[in-house]
């Protein structure tokens, strides 16, 4: 379904992080920064949109995207508006926290709790360190207690082979989505918001903010926590590297991660008319 021609305008890219805007090297290749530069230039609004937090390392990445513009962090519980500071976050459910926490302490699973400024790992692991080398800020472990802001997130960090134990206690008022990073592939990121929150509801918000339709929105990813936002937009875009049912759902596939796939995204959207 590659095409370089697309019936349509498209107004708004929104673009996920791991395995769409980086790949394995862990850096933004070069030709993405020139696409995304081009595209801007040329009046099509840039959105991360990531299940990564809004500080540190995916901060920057928004601010280059679009520095004046709306971006989706912690897998749309927070969307927040760079030059404002503005954020329309949804708390995580109290009850199912209190759940989460006395879970994680009783059985020494990894789980991070976040609010929209910062974020606490009660345990020091190798996975907990790496996570945060990965998202660009030192670590330190720290009581959940410490947390003075809104929780708008939960995440476990598991095993594969862990995840159905860990998906197998029904709390029906979050949401429960896993994704994967390229640079931990031993990890499963157990990504966790208030139900109804998700890539979809905020993409929704940012693209009602600019006033553009739905019709008229790119959303470019590869993971299963990127799945709802695909299904949501006029142009769902999949990286080659994407999982199967993600490429099911896209309506145009692009190159691989490494191979700046998400330049080639950019110069479809830069075609549609």
């Amino acid at each position: 379904m590659r095409s370089a021609i697309l019936r349509g305008v498209i107004r708004l890219v929104c673009i996920d992080v791991d395995g769409t805007l980086i790949g394995s090297s862990g850096d933004v290749l070069p030709a993405n920064w020139a696409a995304a530069e081009k595209a801007r230039a040329r009046g099509i609004r840039l959105a991360l949109c990531s299940g990564r937090p809004a500080f540190g390392i995916s901060r920057s990445y928004a601010e280059r995207l679009d520095p004046e513009g709306w971006h989706v962090f912690q897998n749309g519980a927070s969307v927040v508006h760079l030059p404002t500071g503005k954020s329309r976050s949804a708390a995580f459910p109290a009850g199912t926290l209190a759940a989460l926490i006395a879970r994680a302490r009783r059985t020494g699973h990894i789980l991070e709790l976040y609010t929209d400024t910062e974020y606490a790992a009660e345990r020091d692991t190798d996975p907990s360190r790496r996570h945060a080398a990965l998202l660009g800020i030192p670590y330190q472990p720290r009581s959940f207690d410490s947390l003075t802001g809104t929780i708008v997130r939960a995440q476990w960090l598991v095993l594969h082979d862990e995840v159905s134990a860990m998906l197998g206690e029904p709390h029906p008022d979050i949401e429960a989505i896993p994704s994967t990073s390229p640079l931990m592939p031993e990890t499963i990121f157990i990504n966790m918001t208030a139900a109804g929150v998700g890539k979809a509801s905020a993409v929704k918000t940012i693209a009602a903010a600019y006033g553009i339709p739905l019709e008229e929105v790119m959303m470019v990813g590869d993971g299963l926590n990127d799945l709802t936002a695909l299904r949501t937009v006029g142009f769902p875009v999949a990286m080659d590297n994407a999982e199967p049912q993600v490429k099911a759902a896209a309506r145009l596939h692009v190159g691989h991660v490494d191979k700046a796939g998400l330049a080639e995204a950019l110069e479809l959207a830069l075609t549609a008319g």
